[in-house]
């Protein structure tokens, strides 16, 4: 391989498989951070399309001629709302887990401090946590609200 040829492949992210191959040494290296970049980007995109889709979906106010229709008519849009919302929600996400990667802070547990793991970023690119720490969190909620009720 000449040395153009190797750096052009540096210069670009790896493929799902070859960052499962990656030894842990080589955990949030630049060519992981442009891996996760890239699909934090994608996600975001897609995620602006779907919000753009359902505005539009909501716009779309046609009159309907009996009760039943106004009825669904509405389930329709309470269902597009909550979409919205997740959707908007997921953004935030998004957006966070960028800042993340433009500061150097993504991959790693925001309150441990230690890596999250490429398998659960793969799964779940926005996770904030690491598995341990999200299952303690999960399991003091479960716990609350199984005490307050």
């Amino acid at each position: 391989m000449s040395d153009a040829t190797a750096t052009s492949s540096m210069d670009q992210p790896p493929t799902e498989a070859a960052l499962r191959r990656m030894p842990k040494r080589d955990y949030m290296n630049r060519r992981q951070q442009m891996f996760f970049r890239q699909r934090l980007l994608a996600m975001r995109k897609k995620i602006e399309v779907d919000l753009a889709t359902y505005r539009l979906a909501l716009q779309s106010d046609e009159r309907q001629p009996d009760d039943f229709d106004l009825a669904s008519a509405e389930e329709d849009r309470r269902y597009l709302l909550r979409t919205i919302e997740r959707n908007i929600g997921l953004l935030k996400k998004v957006d966070g887990a960028l800042r993340r990667l433009a500061t150097g802070d993504y991959g790693y547990c925001l309150e441990s401090g230690e890596p999250i793991g490429i398998e659960r970023l793969l799964a779940r690119p926005t996770a904030e946590y690491s598995i341990d720490v999200k299952a303690r969190q999960e399991s003091r909620e479960r716990h609350y609200v199984h005490h307050r009720s």
